[in-house]
């Protein structure tokens, strides 16, 4: 070629194609070593030092070794080669989905639960069966997982990935405002009305006391929809997504929800201003951190990680002694999901197969050892938390909270839909509780506005009233 001649612009395209797709093919350039050796790339966003880091240094110095040592034993020559990522969640995401979506990535991948749907819908995931055989179906660590701990890395049914830990919502409340307001320290309501009766006495008996803290609005984003108005839609029998049907929630028990939220704010009950504020939800920590709020809807991530005595964001130091928490109960009983009388939501991530691999078995072997309990019980030794396995929830934790939700809150609670089109109903529902929580509508019109808009967003004839 001459000095100074232009590349053809098509071969020049064809030439980025293809070095992109050899840089992202899955387990390197190539993925066997030599001798018949097995290269296994793993991913997580996770780095030691950095984000997730009791995950990256139970990966790197515990979980790979061992994975490792056992295939040797097995005869087999396998090598782990771990990727870490210390990425925000969505750069980490967007960047999950290109590689997969040129047929690259890594070969085993740790995923958030609500990705499932989405990627499996995009044709990036394949059922694990599918990719990996029969002997998915026949391993034993399913008897240890919950049913709807399992369904937390399912789509249509389908089992997409292995569970790895998860989360479980519930009420948490200052013991010592509610022994001041004649309520006494042990609580655990069976409806919405005795919620609502409750913070009613708590407004009377402690003036500058914020009742019930129940997120809501667009400044609170996701933790308005999955800390407040999912929950509450369950205690109200229904789910937010139909997957048989492939139909989404816009009822009866839309309008009960937001019926609530409606007597909550327009009470009283609650501080719509909180609502609106960028920080928010920090705040409403810190407040229940300083007694200023009396009940908290909320994740375990609050106990272990914001009101925790010596670490916390917003440390309380006599929080075992302190705070209570209690099931989330249904609209009245029987009245939940299921007929449930007590309701929950839980979130979480497992681990998936890059359906791309070259070595989908090894791969599914890696994953089967990830997620057995030895490999569990390490982890959560380094990092207390809980687990998508029983045995080691029963064995390892000694939380008093962790082992509520295990016991408690895990075998009742619901998920998330995992599909594309959930982040923009999730905007509509924020939209819709804003709307009720600062007094611009109330609960009938913004359930109209709410099914407008959700027509809008999955199509009219996706939106069940029923």
């Amino acid at each position: 070629m001459r000095t100074g001649a232009r590349f053809p612009r098509h071969l020049l395209a064809l030439l980025v194609v293809l070095l992109v797709a050899g840089a992202c093919t899955p387990g390197g350039s190539d993925s066997s070593g030599s001798e018949g050796q097995v290269v296994l790339k793993l991913s997580a966003n996770a780095v030691k030092g950095g984000k997730n880091a009791h995950e990256a240094e139970w990966l790197e110095d515990w979980a790979i070794p061992a994975f490792e040592k056992q295939m040797a034993d097995q005869g087999k020559k396998v090598d782990v080669q771990f990727v870490g990522s210390g990425a925000d969640d969505e750069d980490f995401k967007t960047k999950l989905a290109l590689d997969l979506k040129v047929g690259g990535g890594p070969d085993v991948i740790s995923v958030d639960g609500p990705w499932v749907g989405e990627f499996a819908q995009a044709g990036y995931l394949k059922p694990l069966a599918e990719v990996a055989g029969s002997e998915v179906d026949s391993w034993d660590g399913w008897q240890q997982m919950p049913k709807p701990v399992i369904g937390i890395m399912e789509f249509d049914g389908k089992r997409y990935g292995v569970p790895q830990g998860t989360d479980g919502r519930v009420l948490f409340y200052n013991k010592a405002l509610f022994t001041k307001a004649g309520l006494g320290a042990s609580w655990q309501p069976k409806s919405w009305d005795e919620i609502l009766r409750t913070a009613r006495q708590l407004k009377a008996k402690l003036p500058g006391v914020t009742p019930l803290q129940i997120n809501a609005g667009t400044s609170m984003g996701e933790a308005t929809t999955a800390q407040g108005f999912l929950p509450l839609l369950a205690a109200a029998g229904k789910g937010i997504y139909d997957e048989q049907a492939g139909t989404w929630q816009a009822g009866a028990a839309v309008r009960d929800v937001l019926g609530f939220y409606q007597s909550v704010y327009r009470e009283g009950l609650g501080d719509p201003r909180l609502q609106q504020r960028a920080d928010g939800r920090d705040r409403s920590f810190a407040q229940f951190a300083d007694g200023k709020i009396a009940v908290l809807a909320e994740g375990d991530y609050f106990w272990r990680s914001v009101i925790t005595p010596t670490q916390g964001l917003a440390p309380m130091k006599d929080r075992d002694q302190a705070v209570g928490y209690a099931l989330i109960p249904a609209k009245q009983p029987g009245a939940g999901v299921n007929g449930q009388d007590f309701v929950s939501l839980s979130g979480g991530g497992g681990w998936v197969i890059n359906p791309n691999s070259k070595h989908a078995k090894e791969a599914w072997a890696l994953i089967a050892f990830l997620a057995s309990r030895p490999a569990v019980e390490e982890l959560v030794k380094r990092e207390p938390r809980l687990t998508s396995r029983n045995d080691v929830n029963q064995s390892a934790l000694e939380d008093p909270l962790l082992i509520f939700i295990a016991e408690k809150v895990l075998p009742i609670t619901t998920t998330r839909p995992g599909v594309a089109i959930y982040p923009q109903v999730s905007q509509a529902i924020q939209e819709a509780t804003e709307q009720v929580a600062t007094g611009k509508a109330d609960s009938e019109k913004a359930t109209k506005d709410y099914a407008a808009k959700l027509g809008k967003v999955v199509g009219a004839d996706k939106v069940s009233s029923g």
